[in-house]
């Protein structure tokens, strides 16, 4: 395992770096249509 993982250390750090930045446009992405809920929400008041 160790092995792997000194071989292939850019790969892990790209993978981990992906991951990241996946979780942050999916808060956004959520983020987005929850305030787009709430404009609604609003304009109908």
């Amino acid at each position: 395992m160790l092995e792997f993982m000194a071989q292939h250390q850019m790969y892990i750090v790209l993978g981990i770096v992906l991951l990241i930045w996946a979780g942050i446009v999916s808060y956004l992405v959520r983020l987005d249509g929850r305030l787009k809920r709430l404009e609604q929400r609003f304009k109908k008041d």
